[in-house]
């Protein structure tokens, strides 16, 4: 099988929805889902009404009838709910979840996954990040039931991963190692998923996705290559202009006059590493260019790797409004990305787009009453008890540091998950008809989207951006 010379990135929450990853995947390109917040996106679309049908249709589809019913029993709302009500909560990750939020999470991955490689034999992969622990396991598994090709996942050392992925297409029990902020030396604590709960009779094994890891370095990939837990079958290489989340410079973080990190030749790839590896690698991160196709290819790489280009083509799952918007401004240049070290309670720098009413504006913000109702970023850790809590930097600042956080890691934090929610058109609404404010991220190339959408053109497809960056690449024969 040819390897694809385009991935289209796999931007969460719900922008690389299973509509934009079908049709790449339809054009002759790898689709990716992202698997970021799939629960919760799958809660909220039956809520909405469903309108087109397709979230039911795969509901349809899944192996055990009995989980997606209650799951529809408990969250479809015909017609939809009222624009002006709250979205109705579902459970949280933890360590230890129980079984509404794990069928949530597998329904939600196969939902996304299965939409995506509906009516064709495309390639289609799914996006999850490294840092987001706690969902990961029953998104694999979700992801693996529909039959996704490809696993790709950043944000971290994904270094357990591919012997995670060898167990649950061997429908093993599974187990992944989370981070416990004050474990003591020694102290391990993990993730268990059992799949069989979710297997169908007869099924003895499911085809283990190839698995692609996202990295800044060729020291990363040199010590996945000889450490991971499994096979790595290619790299995407992405630099720090990309969007989202950034990898931090190496060495000490110092910030520029606007008060972005500042990156270096140290934080430049170095492809003749990678070139020696001998795995596939794509290359990312202001890559999505005319011309630059051949150029990775010059290079040794298999490909590249474009999310901002999709990201605001007609078949993204931003909202259409604010798509509107964003092209207008590119094409005007009245546009600026913001490389920010503080927004995300990550701790890694996060691409946001500067606009009058989102959260990258901080009186906007300073508005917005702190909570944490979705907790994808929450870190655990462990309390005077011994027991296990959960914490983020951008919840309610005097529960942070009631359990014991930093005070100084509160300062310009965002509320990234309820930002992106907000982004694709499912914001919450709050009690007090407080609207969750947008959260848009994409590329420091943002400013150069008229290469797809030139002045005069109001909107752009996928198959634009595939056309223009394939125009001079000859094609396979």
């Amino acid at each position: 099988m040819n390897l694809p010379r385009i991935i289209q990135g796999g931007m969460g929450v719900a922008v690389s929805d299973w509509n934009l990853a079908r049709t790449v995947s339809q054009l002759g390109q790898m689709g990716v889902v992202s698997g970021t917040g799939v629960d919760t996106v799958l809660v909220r679309r039956l809520q909405d009404g469903d309108p087109c049908g397709s979230v039911r249709e795969a509901l349809a589809a899944f192996p055990i009838q009995e989980i997606a019913q209650k799951i529809l029993d408990r969250y479809f709302v015909p017609g939809g709910k009222p624009a002006d009500k709250p979205y109705i909560s579902k459970p949280l990750h933890a360590i230890d979840p129980g079984t509404p939020i794990l069928d949530l999470t597998v329904v939600g991955n196969f939902c996304e996954v299965w939409l995506a490689k509906r009516g064709h034999q495309g390639v289609v992969g799914v996006n999850l990040l490294t840092k987001i622990q706690l969902p990961t396991l029953p998104s694999l598994f979700g992801a693996m039931l529909a039959g996704v090709d490809y696993v790709l996942m950043g944000a971290g050392i994904p270094r357990a991963i591919p012997g995670a992925l060898d167990k649950l297409s061997k429908l093993e029990v599974t187990n992944l190692r989370i981070d416990v902020e004050g474990a003591d030396s020694g102290e391990v604590y993990e993730n268990v998923f059992d799949p069989s709960r979710y297997l169908p009779k007869g099924l003895s094994e499911l085809i283990r996705p190839k698995f692609l890891a996202i990295v800044s370095s060729a020291s990363l990939a040199l010590n996945l290559a000889k450490k991971a837990s499994g096979k790595v079958d290619g790299f995407i290489i992405e630099g720090w202009t990309a969007g989202g989340h950034n990898a931090p410079p190496r060495g000490a973080m110092t910030l520029s006059e606007k008060g972005e990190p500042i990156y270096g030749p140290r934080d430049e790839a170095d492809l003749a590493a990678f070139r020696e590896l001998g795995v596939p690698f794509w290359l990312a991160g202001s890559w999505g260019q005319p011309g630059k196709l051949e150029e990775a290819l010059s290079e040794g790489a298999a490909g590249i790797q474009v999310g901002t280009a999709f990201a605001f083509c007609n078949e993204s799952g931003i909202n259409r409004d604010l798509k509107d918007r964003i092209i207008k401004a590119a094409q005007n240049k009245e546009l600026e990305v913001f490389t920010d070290p503080l927004a995300s309670p990550t701790g890694f720098p996060f691409k946001v787009v500067q606009l009058g009413e989102s959260m990258s504006n901080d009186a906007v913000y300073e508005k917005r009453n702190r909570i944490c109702d979705l907790g994808y970023l929450r870190s655990a850790y462990k309390m005077e008890d011994g027991k296990i809590g959960y914490r983020c930097a951008s919840e309610p600042i005097d529960d942070f540091v009631r359990k014991g956080g930093d005070l100084k890691e509160t300062c310009g934090r965002k509320c990234v998950c309820n930002g992106l929610m907000s982004t694709v058109s499912i914001p919450q609404v709050r009690k007090d008809g407080y609207v969750e404010p947008v959260l848009v991220t994409a590329g420091d190339r943002l400013v150069d989207l008229e290469e797809f959408c030139p002045k005069g053109q109001e909107r752009y497809s996928a198959e634009d951006v595939i056309r223009i960056l394939t125009a001079k690449v000859p094609a396979r024969v």
